[in-house]
């Protein structure tokens, strides 16, 4: 079996994850899809997912 995993660093916006399985500090999977979009602003109130509530309230330019 072969897995790609990637993971971007949006421009002012979230983390989006591909190919990985997300499990919280107990050991439980977290319901994910293909695509994971991981809040990285704070604000959003369905963390560690992105509900969008970063939208003109955080910039971040992300660069090697």
């Amino acid at each position: 079996m072969i897995i790609i995993a990637e993971v971007k660093f949006l421009d002012n916006g979230p983390i989006v994850a591909t190919g990985v399985t997300l499990v919280d500090g107990e050991g439980n999977q977290l319901d994910s899809k293909a695509e994971v979009y991981l809040c990285r602003c704070g604000l959003s109130k369905n963390k560690p997912f992105c509900d969008g509530s970063h939208k003109n309230k955080f910039e971040s330019t992300v660069r090697a």
